[in-house]
């Protein structure tokens, strides 16, 4: 998914490891009621070239809560120790895994990218803070951060085996049939999915959440950062819905009504703002029809002056995606129907060298003298320094635009 819904709960010092577990095993089990042996922990198993032992208080946490041992599972650090970045709080983590089909012993399956057994719940116990030159320090306070996908949540609850098979996501799928010229949704995949119409299904009744909770809260497709993030998903889902699913234009602003039905109750701002958003889809995704009509001119005219050449030019693939943000992948299957490739060599190469310039860039804008970590901080609250008053950042409304503004000191 592109958006998704995170459950969980934070501890700053005030609870920690059996807390947090007893918590979760409660809330899937007794409230929940999710059948104890479907349920599998894994917890993390150490790493002897950082001086990390085997989490064991962790796995006698689960013993003690009435987990099966069979059930709790050691893995390294990339299944099962957190980090936030190449620097910052981290920790090992325990998850919890659902089998959906129950009856056996699935313990082999965790952690495999095997769709009948995924991990639903995730709760990390930051210990450790990681410096500069690698390693790793104590932190002052030991705290929890857990995470648990409420789509995957309520895959399970229904007794679906797919997200898109939940409530959440059948309303979107039967609008978008209703648009199309396609069958009804039938939840292939691979190679039983002929043509991916359910793969466009999918793109479109993901891509439409996001896109509609995006610009509610004020995020525009654009140019840069999370911006041209967002105009990179409206764009791929313009073209599943126009090219694959043969819906008319305007299908995928239709649908955010459907989504203001569903998530309405948590986002009101969809509600209120349904028009305002229709409206932004459709005036982009209007402007990348137009981009794409005026790319196929021009590698038609390309082509015609190409005499008997068959080797496009990366230079104006390279144009054609930059300046009018035209699909590369596109230019490519267009190019291979005429029995024409590609100068991959020219179009890597600008590729490589806007990639650089936009690192750079990211770079120098995060350049800061002022660097603070979390033991300067506790050392801080240790000698009473007062904490700065930062309340004028949380006094800010909505304009009528659908941007957020700050209120001058």
């Amino acid at each position: 998914h592109t958006f998704f819904e995170m459950l969980g709960n934070w501890s700053f010092g005030d609870y920690f490891k059996e807390e947090a577990c007893a918590m979760a095993w409660q809330l899937l089990t007794q409230v929940y009621g999710i059948p104890k042996d479907r349920l599998y922990i894994s917890h993390f198993g150490g790493e002897p070239t950082l001086g990390l032992s085997v989490d064991e208080e962790t796995r006698e946490i689960w013993l003690g809560l009435g987990v099966q041992p069979d059930h709790i599972l050691p893995f390294g650090l990339r299944e099962n120790f957190w980090e936030m970045g190449e620097t910052g709080p981290c920790g090992p983590c325990t998850e919890i895994h659902y089998d959906h089909r129950g009856g056996r012993n699935a313990a082999a399956l965790v952690n495999r990218d095997s769709p009948e057994v995924v991990e639903i719940w995730n709760l990390v116990f930051m210990q450790y803070n990681r410096e500069v030159d690698g390693s790793l320090r104590p932190l002052p306070a030991l705290s929890v951060d857990t995470g648990m996908g409420l789509e995957r949540l309520v895959t399970v609850l229904q007794g679906k085996r797919s997200n898109y098979d939940t409530d959440l996501f059948t309303p979107l799928l039967g609008a978008i049939h209703q648009s199309s010229r396609c069958p009804p949704y039938k939840g292939l995949t691979g190679g039983a999915d002929v043509g991916k119409v359910d793969m466009a299904y999918r793109v479109l009744a993901d891509h439409i959440r996001t896109l509609s909770v995006c610009i509610a809260d004020g995020v525009y497709p654009g140019m840069s950062g999370a911006e041209l993030v967002l105009r990179r998903i409206l764009r791929r889902a313009v073209r599943f819905s126009t090219e694959v699913l043969q819906a008319p234009p305007g299908t995928l602003a239709s649908l955010v009504p459907t989504v203001a039905h569903i998530l309405g109750d948590a986002y009101p701002e969809l509600i209120s703002g349904t028009n305002r958003i229709m409206d932004i889809i459709n005036d982009n995704e209007a402007q990348f029809l137009s981009s794409l009509q005026q790319g196929r001119r021009v590698i038609d005219r390309t082509l015609l002056k190409m005499d008997d050449g068959k080797v496009f030019p990366g230079a104006v693939a390279w144009a054609l995606h930059r300046n009018l943000g035209f699909p590369l992948d596109l230019i490519g299957l267009m190019l291979e129907e005429r029995g024409v490739s590609m100068d991959t060599e020219t179009l890597n190469k600008l590729a490589l060298e806007n990639a650089k310039l936009q690192s750079q860039a990211a770079h120098f804008e995060g350049e800061s003298n002022v660097a603070v970590d979390l033991h300067s901080l506790a050392e801080l609250h240790s000698k009473e320094v007062p904490p700065t008053d930062d309340s004028a950042k949380y006094t800010y409304s909505l304009g009528q635009d659908g941007r957020y503004g700050n209120t001058p000191l």
